[in-house]
C-alpha cells in the first residue's frame, strides 16, 4: 500500500509547495499551463541543484580519504608500535602501508561513481528497481502537473462529495490545516536561509574545504529533525579530520555547530516554525518513526507537516468530545 500511496502523497506535497508559484504566475496573467509547467521546472531545478551539492561533497570527500590514509596509518603506528613491542610483536608497517593505502585508492576508483549513484538510488528511488523508479518518477511529474492546472477545481470536486450537513466543518478544517502548512513553509523556509548563511560563513573561517556546499547542505538537512543536523556535523567533523587532522580547526568547528544548535534549536525554530505547530519533541520522534517506516524517505521529510495536520484534526476532535453531553455529564 505504501508503494501506491508514495507517488501521490509526493506529488501532492510537491504541488502544494509550487502552488504559490503557480498562483503567483497567474496573477501575472501567465496561462495556467505555461504557469504550472513553469512551477513545476522551478521545483525541479531546485531539487536537482540540491542533489548536485549532495553528489559534489561526496566527490569532494573520497579523494582526501584516499590521500590521508597513508598519515593515519603512521599515526596508528607512532602509537601502536611501542606497546606492541612491549610483547615482542613485529609488523612490517611499510608494506602493511603501502598495501592498506594502495587497496584504499583501487576500492575508492572502483567505487566512487557507484557509491554516488547508490546513494542517490537509497534517497529518491522508493522502488525495487530502475522501472519501478522511472514509472514512480512519471506519475509523480504526471500527477503533480494536473494538480497544479487543476487545483481548484479538484478541491471542488472533493467538496461535493462530503455530505452537506459536514461541508462547513471540513472547510473550516482545511482552511486551519492550509495556514498552518503554510506558516510551517515559510518558517523553514527563513530558517534554511539564515542557517545556509551561518554555516556557510562559519566553516570558511574555519578554513574547510568546500564550506558554503556543506553549510548548505547542512541548513537544508534541518527538514529532518535531530538526524539531518547528525548528518551534517558528521561530515563537517570528517571533512576536517581529513584537511587538519585533530588541531585548533576541530574546536572551530564544534564551536559553529554548537553556536548553530543554540540559535536554531533555541530561537529561529521555536519562534519561526515550533510555535506554529506545536509538537511535543516525544512527538516530533513518533512521527518520524512511524512515518518514516510508512513512507521510506518522504515520509522522514513529510512527519512534521503531516503531523501538523494531525494535530489539528485532534484538537477539533476533543472540542467536540468536551462539548458532547456524555463528557460534560
Amino acid at each position: 500500500m505504501a508503494e501506491i500511496l508514495t507517488p501521490f502523497l509526493a506529488a501532492f506535497i510537491l504541488a502544494y509547495i509550487l502552488r504559490p508559484v503557480c498562483t503567483w504566475l497567474g496573477r501575472h496573467r501567465v496561462p495556467h499551463p505555461i504557469a504550472a509547467l513553469i512551477s513545476m521546472v522551478t521545483g525541479l531545478t531546485i531539487l536537482f541543484l540540491i542533489l548536485v551539492l549532495f553528489g559534489t561533497l561526496l566527490k569532494q570527500e573520497i579523494p582526501m580519504i584516499r590521500a590521508q590514509a597513508p598519515h593515519w596509518i603512521q599515526d596508528i603506528q607512532a602509537w601502536l608500535e611501542p606497546k606492541l613491542v612491549q610483547f615482542h610483536i613485529q609488523l612490517d608497517w611499510v608494506g602493511l602501508k603501502t598495501s592498506a593505502t594502495e587497496k584504499v585508492a583501487q576500492h575508492l576508483n572502483d567505487n566512487a561513481d557507484a557509491l554516488v549513484s547508490s546513494t542517490f538510488d537509497t534517497v529518491l528511488m522508493s522502488g525495487s528497481s530502475i522501472v519501478t523508479a522511472f514509472v514512480n518518477s512519471v506519475l509523480i511529474l504526471f500527477v503533480m502537473f494536473y494538480l497544479l492546472l487543476d487545483w481548484h477545481h479538484f478541491f471542488q470536486l472533493l467538496k461535493k462529495m462530503i455530505p452537506v450537513r459536514a461541508q462547513a466543518t471540513v472547510q473550516q478544517l482545511a482552511m486551519q490545516a492550509d495556514a498552518l502548512l503554510s506558516q510551517y513553509l515559510r518558517g523553514m523556509f527563513i530558517v534554511i536561509a539564515i542557517m545556509a548563511t551561518y554555516y556557510g560563513c562559519g566553516l570558511s573561517l574555519v578554513g574547510l574545504n568546500g564550506a558554503i556546499p556543506l553549510g548548505v547542505f547542512t541548513a537544508l538537512m534541518i527538514v529532518i529533525p535531530y538526524i539531518g543536523i547528525a548528518l551534517g556535523f558528521s561530515l563537517a567533523v570528517l571533512t576536517t579530520l581529513l584537511q587538519f587532522g585533530i588541531d585548533i580547526h576541530m574546536i572551530g568547528v564544534l564551536a559553529v555547530y554548537g553556536g548553530g544548535q543554540m540559535i536554531e534549536g533555541f530561537f529561529l525554530t521555536p519562534r519561526l516554525v515550533g510555535e506554529r505547530i506545536g509538537l511535543h519533541p516525544v512527538a516530533v520522534l513518533f512521527a518520524l518513526l512511524f512515518f518514516g517506516q510508512l513512507f521510506g524517505f518522504f515520509g522522514v521529510l513529510l512527519a512534521l507537516p503531516i503531523s501538523a495536520v494531525t494535530l489539528v484534526l485532534v484538537k477539533f476532535a476533543w472540542q467536540r468530545y468536551q462539548q458532547s453531553t456524555w463528557y460534560q455529564q
